[in-house]
Formats: C-alpha cells, sequence, structure tokens
C-alpha cells in the first residue's frame, strides 16, 4: 500500500470532518448571542424592569 494513500484516507477520515465541526463554532456562537439578546429585550416590562423569567435567569441558586 502506498503512503500517499495512507496519508490520503487518513486526511478524509480524521481531520476533514474535524476541520468542519470546527469551523461551525463560530456560527453557533454568533446565533446564540443574538437569539440570546432578543430573548432579553422580550422579558423587560413596559418600565424597563426584567420580568419575572429573566430574573429568574439571572438568580444563582447557589448562592446564600
Amino acid at each position: 500500500m502506498d503512503v500517499g494513500a495512507i496519508i490520503i484516507v487518513i486526511a478524509l477520515v480524521i481531520v476533514m470532518p474535524v476541520g468542519i465541526l470546527m469551523s461551525m463554532v463560530g456560527l453557533a456562537g454568533a446565533l446564540g448571542g443574538l437569539v440570546g439578546r432578543d430573548r432579553d429585550l422580550d422579558n423587560v416590562t413596559d418600565e424597563g424592569e426584567p420580568n419575572e423569567y429573566l430574573a429568574l435567569s439571572d438568580s444563582n441558586p447557589y448562592e446564600d
């Protein structure tokens, strides 16, 4: 078996899928940030104060 063929198989099976998955990390983070920002704006009362859902999401259940 040729060494070049082994290198190509390794590149196609290991390197390419990992590279494709890692390239989507930035896109997923950007979309998550945009969606989260819109949800936070929807959870504000008319006076500009956070409603119960936003206050609950910001609370820390582990603090005294």
